[in-house]
C-alpha cells in the first residue's frame, strides 16, 4: 500500500513538472528528499507575513509585498549584516567579498516570522529583513525614485508660489535652512531674501549649506563686464540657456549667484527647468530622449586671458540616467563650449542633430522660461545639474559674486535634516 501511494505522488508529481506547474507541487515535502530537484518552491502564510520563494540554482526568488524578486547567492553571502560580516558601529563590510565562493548555494533557507534565515555551506547563518529585503533588491529600487521632483514651467512655477527664505532664519534655525533644501531639492532653484550685499555675506550663506567648491576661477567669484576672463559671462551680451561647467568631467553641482550691484537696464535672468523640458522629449519622442541619453560628447573650455591658461575637457552625454529605473539626474547643455563632435559614427550624428533640435525647442519654447530680476540682497541658488540658466543684455555698471558647492555636501546636509535626497 506504501509503495503504491509512492509511485502515485511520484507520477503525480511529474505531471505537474511537465506542465510547468511546479509550484502546486511545492506541499509535497515529505517527498522533497526522494526525488532530486534543482527547483524548490517554499510558502509560508500567517496573518502577518504572505512569503513565497522559490530556490533555482544560481538564485532564489522571491515573492513579498506584491514584488517578485531575484537575490543571486553570492549576494545574499555578500550582504550579510551578522558581527562578523558587517560593523554596524562604521557602516562598513568586514567580509572580503573575493572570498565568497562565485558558486555558492545555501544548504537551508527558512522563514521565522519576518526574517529569512540562510545557513551556508560553512555553517555560517544569514538573515535578513523581509522588507529590507524589498527596499533593497533590484526590482525595489527599479520602482523608486532617487530623488523626488516637482518639474515645472513659468505658469507653474509661478502658481506653486514657492516662498524665499529670510537671510536670518536661514543662518540661525534648522527649520530655515531645512525649508531652503527643501524647496531646492524639489524645484532646483531657490531664493535666500534680505542678505547683506556683499561677498563677505554671500560666503557666510554658501558656508552653511555646503563646502565652497574651489575650481579655476577661484573660491568665490566676482565678476563685472570687464572681460577679465575668457568667458561670454563677463561681458554685457545676452546668455542663452546653459548649465555651466560642462567642459569638467564632473560638473559642478550647484551655483550660487548674488547681484551686489547694477546700475542700468536690462540683464534679468532666465531658469529653464531641464528636467521638465527632457521629460517633454521623453514623451513626444522617446527614441530620441535615449539617444540624447547615449551619446556621449566633449565640451571644452580653453583660455588665454592675462594670468588664466587653462584647458578643461569634460566628456559625457547631454542627458544622463541611472540605468536601473531611467531616472534623469543630470543634464549637461551648453552650446558655447560643445566641442568637436568626434565621439560617435557618422551615422549617428545626423540623428543626434536632430534630437538635440528637439531637445533645444523645447528648452526654448516661451512658457518654459523663468524671468527673474537679481537684485542686491536676493540671492539665487542654482542646481546646475537639473536647471538652465541665461541672461539678458544689459547697460551699465554691474556687480556679481557667487560660488559652486559641493554637491555631495549639499545632499549630505538635507539628508541630515531629514530631507529625501
Amino acid at each position: 500500500m506504501w509503495y503504491h501511494k509512492l509511485l502515485h505522488q511520484q507520477s503525480r508529481l511529474q505531471n505537474l513538472m511537465k506542465r510547468g506547474n511546479i509550484a502546486q507541487g511545492l506541499h509535497l515535502s515529505n517527498f522533497k528528499s526522494l526525488f532530486s530537484l534543482s527547483i524548490h518552491w517554499c510558502h509560508t502564510t500567517s496573518k502577518s507575513v504572505n512569503c513565497t520563494w522559490h530556490q533555482h540554482e544560481d538564485h532564489l526568488e522571491l515573492q513579498y509585498a506584491g514584488t517578485v524578486m531575484r537575490f543571486d547567492y553570492v549576494w545574499l553571502r555578500d550582504h550579510c549584516r551578522s558581527a562578523s560580516c558587517y560593523n554596524s558601529k562604521t557602516h562598513q563590510r568586514s567580509l572580503d567579498t573575493a572570498s565568497v565562493d562565485l558558486c555558492i548555494k545555501p544548504k537551508t533557507v527558512h522563514l521565522d516570522e519576518t526574517m529569512l534565515f540562510f545557513t551556508w555551506p560553512d555553517g555560517h547563518v544569514t538573515r535578513y529583513d523581509l522588507d529590507w529585503l524589498v527596499k533593497n533588491s533590484y526590482e525595489g529600487q527599479k520602482q523608486k525614485v532617487i530623488q523626488p521632483r516637482i518639474l515645472w514651467n513659468s505658469k507653474l512655477y509661478q502658481q506653486a508660489q514657492v516662498p524665499s527664505v529670510d537671510f536670518q532664519c536661514f543662518l540661525e534655525t534648522n527649520e530655515g535652512l531645512k525649508q531652503f533644501l527643501q524647496n531646492f531639492l524639489l524645484y532646483g532653484i531657490a531664493f535666500i531674501e534680505n542678505v547683506p550685499p556683499t561677498q563677505e555675506h554671500t560666503e557666510k550663506l554658501a558656508e552653511r549649506i555646503s563646502l565652497i567648491r574651489e575650481t579655476i576661477y577661484g573660491r568665490m567669484w566676482y565678476f563685472t563686464s570687464d572681460f577679465s576672463r575668457g568667458d561670454t559671462a563677463y561681458t554685457k551680451l545676452a546668455l542663452d540657456r546653459h548649465t555651466d561647467t560642462t567642459y569638467f568631467q564632473e560638473p559642478c553641482g550647484i551655483q550660487v549667484f548674488h547681484c551686489l550691484k547694477h546700475e542700468g537696464t536690462g540683464g534679468r535672468t532666465l531658469l529653464v527647468d531641464g528636467f521638465y523640458a527632457a521629460q517633454q522629449v521623453l514623451q513626444k519622442a522617446p527614441e530620441e530622449f535615449e539617444l540624447l541619453s547615449k551619446v556621449p560628447l566633449k565640451h571644452e573650455y580653453i583660455e588665454n586671458v592675462g594670468q588664466c591658461h587653462n584647458h578643461m575637457i569634460g566628456v559625457g552625454p547631454i542627458l544622463n540616467i541611472y540605468p536601473w529605473n531611467k531616472e534623469l539626474y543630470l543634464i549637461r547643455y551648453n552650446n558655447y563650449d560643445r566641442a568637436v563632435i568626434n565621439t560617435v559614427p557618422y551615422d549617428v550624428v545626423h540623428r543626434w542633430y536632430a534630437a538635440h533640435r528637439t531637445l533645444t525647442t523645447e528648452l526654448r519654447r516661451p512658457e518654459n522660461e523663468l524671468w527673474v530680476k537679481l537684485k542686491p540682497g536676493k540671492v539665487l541658488i542654482i542646481d546646475n545639474w537639473r536647471v538652465l540658466h541665461g541672461r539678458e543684455s544689459f547697460t551699465g555698471y554691474r556687480q556679481l559674486c557667487g560660488c559652486y558647492l559641493t554637491r555631495d555636501d549639499v545632499l549630505n546636509t538635507a539628508r541630515l535634516l531629514g530631507l529625501h535626497a
